[in-house]
């Protein structure tokens, strides 16, 4: 058997379905990789943040406590590293103060952040709170050297002292550097004991520093006319408080002019990419790039593998089937869809074939076998050759003739090359042409035939194909309709001309009329050929009436009759 092209294969015109189904996954893989590169850049976007926020706090950090920015290049270049960006600080001026590296770039309009511990930004640095404030920003408050170590040894006596009760305690240091503890529990022996409750004493420092700070927020209160306030190291008012957001306010002001000469002054900070360009927490990493192109090119492969899979189980039956028709065998039905039904379809095809055969053998093999036998007969001497025998075998071969016309009119409309030669025709003259040719062999049969025609119908039709097809149904009738009635009735009823032929026989069961038109089907289950006919009349009859785009139905009632109904188009012959 010859390959069939590339092209023409089932298989490629599946694989070309398999590009479609491709597509809507790609729309699927697209989804996905939205999903993904979203996810990413959430990562991407929060180690940038986290990265800012690191050179933030750390830098602001550096300006609480220390008075300028000198010495800050080392921070900004360890800042550098760790982050992988580079750091400039300006003045608000924009002059330079430091750059972690690189050549000389224009900076961009907006800077990254303000560095001022005075005014922190809350998100970033929560502890500062609604003043602004960084902790960290001490100023007068911090300890000396001589503080911290006598605290420190205090600390350690008490701590010390909580182990003795099973207390864990852990030292921890404020900003400024005076120490305290944290420990777990607090009975109130333990503490009395220990000395905990001496740790709230003010040092000479914090009282010289506070002292200072509450002499600069009552004269803001002044300035307001309220009354003056006490401070604790918490920087909360004290006292008769009138308006307490004015005392707030004033606490705040006072706080910033007392740090201001001990932290550094405000500083712009630029956080750009390594190139200098402007930092952007959108550009996804070399990592989430290839993983985003690796998901999308795994669902598109893993789409088309299933595809071509699923293409080849496909078109397995198929073959079968193909190999089933080559070799003229049964196909198996492995399946329920499509394919199974085709194949059923094809089972059911050979096996009418098979039959269609036996049939055309069967009726070429009655005449044919008569033929034979009379002249073996004659030859034999056993039945005279004369005019009768030779009118017998006449007889038989116009028989002969009739079912090969048959076969070759139904084998032209199955091939679709039987032609038609329409013209205008009188329906009341052509079905008097018939009634006469076969009124008498109705009277030989005792068979009333009638004609009844409403109006004159006129239709484009082939004169000589639409007298066969009505031929067949008169003769049928006649045929098994002996000593009854055959009517012929024509009528036009919505646009199309209708044409029955009823009778007065012994009618059609149920379960026959649906193989009425089916080739070499007779009533008579023994296949006598008593009541004559080749089985192929009524077959003939449907596809004549198809050809002329109509239809052709019977109804039937067992001991009643049957009525043959034509319909066919009715249109303007003009």
């Amino acid at each position: 058997m010859a390959k069939v092209p590339w092209r023409k294969r089932l298989l490629t015109r599946l694989l070309a379905v398999s590009v479609l189904i491709a597509i809507g996954s790609i729309a699927a893989t697209a989804w996905l990789a939205v999903q993904t590169t979203t996810k990413a850049i959430e990562q991407e976007k929060g180690q940038a943040l986290s990265d800012d926020a690191t050179v933030y706090t750390e830098l602001l950090g550096r300006a609480a406590g220390s008075p300028s920015w000198g010495g800050v290049g080392p921070l900004l270049h360890d800042l550098a590293s760790r982050t992988g960006r580079r750091i400039i600080l300006t003045g608000e001026d924009r002059a330079p103060i430091a750059d972690s590296g690189g050549a000389p770039i224009l900076l961009p309009a907006q800077a990254s952040a303000v560095i001022d511990p005075l005014r922190a930004d809350p998100i970033l640095v929560p502890e500062a709170g609604t003043s602004g404030i960084d902790p960290r920003a001490v100023g007068p408050f911090r300890l000396t050297d001589e503080e911290r170590n006598q605290l420190d040894a205090v600390v350690a006596k008490q701590i010390e002292c909580l182990r003795g009760f099973r207390i864990t305690a852990t030292p921890r240091s404020a900003p400024n550097g005076k120490p305290s503890i944290d420990f777990n529990g607090f009975p109130l022996t333990a503490a009395s004991k220990c000395g905990l409750f001496g740790n709230d004493v003010l040092t000479g420092t914090e009282e010289q520093a506070l002292s200072q700070l509450t002499g600069l927020v009552n004269t803001c209160m002044q300035r307001q006319g309220l009354q003056p306030v006490k401070l604790d190291l918490t920087f909360t008012a004290l006292g008769v408080i009138s308006d307490p957001q004015a005392a707030r306010a004033c606490v705040e002001a006072g706080r910033r002019e007392q740090l201001r000469t001990f932290v550094a002054p405000p500083a712009l900070l630029f956080v750009t990419s390594e190139s200098g360009q402007p930092s952007n927490p959108f550009n996804l990493s070399k990592a989430n790039t290839t993983r985003i192109i690796a998901v999308t090119v795994g669902v598109l492969g893993l789409t088309v593998l299933i595809t071509v899979l699923l293409a080849t189980r496909v078109s397995r039956p198929l073959r079968t089937l193909t190999e089933a028709v080559r070799r003229n065998r049964p196909a198996p039905v492995t399946t329920r869809d499509e394919i199974g039904y085709l194949a059923t379809a094809f089972n059911d095809l050979s096996e009418r074939r098979k039959i269609m055969v036996s049939d055309i053998a069967h009726e070429l093999r009655n005449p044919l076998t008569a033929i034979q036998g009379r002249l073996e007969a004659a030859e034999d001497g056993i039945i005279p050759l004369d005019r009768a025998l030779t009118t017998s075998l006449l007889e038989e071969t116009q028989l002969l003739h009739h079912i090969v016309e048959d076969l070759q009119d139904l084998a032209a409309a199955d091939a679709g090359s039987l032609r038609l030669h329409p013209e205008p025709v009188h329906l009341s003259d052509l079905l008097d042409q018939v009634v006469e040719a076969y009124r008498d062999r109705a009277a030989a049969a005792g068979v009333a035939l009638a004609v009844e025609t409403e109006g004159d119908p006129e239709i484009l039709a082939d004169p000589v194909r639409l007298r066969q097809i009505m031929g067949n149904l008169v003769s049928n009738a006649i045929r098994h309709t002996p000593g009854g009635t055959v009517s012929v009735r024509a009528r036009s009823a919505d646009g199309e001309c209708v044409i029955e032929v009823a009778d007065t026989g012994a009618g059609i069961s149920p379960a026959d009329l649906p193989q009425v038109f089916d080739r070499f089907w007779r009533a008579e289950k023994s296949r006598s050929r008593q009541t004559g006919g080749s089985g192929l009349g009524l077959a003939i009859v449907r596809q004549l009436t198809e050809a002329h785009n109509g239809t052709v139905s019977v109804t039937s009632t067992l001991g009643e009759g049957t009525t043959f109904t034509v319909r066919l188009p009715h249109p303007d012959p003009g």
